[in-house]
């Protein structure tokens, strides 16, 4: 038999509170029976039903699964590369603390819900560079968030086909070509100076990729933080602004049968980007057979409640007339 809840300390605070009770209900009777004349049988039959029935309740509390039998369980999992934009604008501080760093606490969370899936960290800006090739150990995940940083990639303009070429290029070369559940989390504020994304996203929708877009910042933007000052715009020699550009974000998912989601002042899509990666069927990657039981904790309940309802209901004499 096996025992899905065993917990013991509960069982024995149980055990010592019932013993407790039918120490003082004994003592009564002890009592009771120095002045009258008692049906000791009566007493011992009600001792022997509320012992019988308080056991069967604590067999039910732990949950006893009988008998057993092989089952085939299918592991599935998905290939996911998260693709971050670590150029300059990333340190605004229209969201608080920074884009950046508001992305990296965000994205602590996102992948503790894909533990069973493989992910990967690609980060670009005028040019993409793998941070973490596709691993299931979350530990190195996290270490590679949080050593995120804008200093990590040269910062000339930010080119949006850049990861996704990346990406696309390390799924085509994966050991593993059965695993056909392949999808991209494109993180950004959305400007992008490159040339080549019609082309990257043919190519992605040929390979059956979807892409899942993040618009990293607000409408109204903000300066962009430099040492003690802010960037200056050459062009204008004043403080250059950067805000949220959705365009290129929404074509990319949209054209990749992805979807777009936001952070920004007024969105917290997060967890809907969690339930649309979630909602992906996973290929399945292996097999494993689990010995299965069946909990059979409803029989001991049942018994218990009937013992327990006729005690309640058998009129039972402990005083003779």
């Amino acid at each position: 038999m096996i025992w899905a809840y065993p917990d013991f300390d509960t069982i024995s605070i149980l055990v010592v509170f019932f013993t407790l009770l039918y120490v003082i209900y004994l003592y009564r009777f002890y009592r009771i029976n120095t002045k009258l004349k008692v049906q000791k049988g009566s007493l011992f039959f009600k001792l022997l039903i509320r012992a019988a029935y308080f056991i069967l309740f604590l067999v039910a509390f732990t949950g006893p699964s009988i008998g057993g039998a092989l089952k085939e369980i299918k592991e599935e999992g998905k290939d996911i590369f998260i693709a971050v934009d670590l150029s300059r604008s990333m340190d605004a501080q229209d969201i608080a603390p920074s884009r950046l760093e508001r992305i990296k606490l965000e994205l602590k969370r996102l992948v503790k819900n894909f533990d069973s899936d493989r992910i990967g960290i690609i980060i670009f800006s005028s040019e993409a560079f793998i941070q973490c090739p596709l691993t299931f150990d979350q530990n190195i995940i996290q270490l590679h968030i949080d050593g995120l940083n804008t200093g990590l990639v040269p910062n000339y303009g930010t080119d949006i086909a850049a990861p996704l070429e990346l990406a696309l290029s390390k799924f085509n070369q994966d050991e593993n070509p059965d695993n056909t559940s392949k999808s991209i989390i494109l993180i950004s504020d959305g400007e992008d100076f490159g040339e080549n994304l019609d082309n990257a996203i043919k190519n992605l929708n040929e390979a059956g990729v979807r892409v899942f877009s993040l618009g990293v910042g607000t409408a109204e933007g903000s300066t962009i933080p430099q040492g003690s000052g802010v960037i200056m715009d050459r062009r204008t020699g004043r403080p250059a602004m950067t805000k949220l550009e959705t365009n290129t974000l929404k074509t990319v998912s949209t054209r990749t049968d992805g979807q777009y989601f936001e952070l920004s002042d007024i969105a917290m899509d997060i967890p809907y980007l969690i339930s649309a990666i979630e909602r992906i069927e996973g290929t399945v990657t292996g097999t494993r057979m689990v010995e299965a039981s069946a909990n059979k904790y409803f029989y001991f309940l049942l018994a218990g409640l009937s013992l327990a309802l006729l005690d309640m209901i058998l009129p039972l004499r402990t005083i003779s007339m």
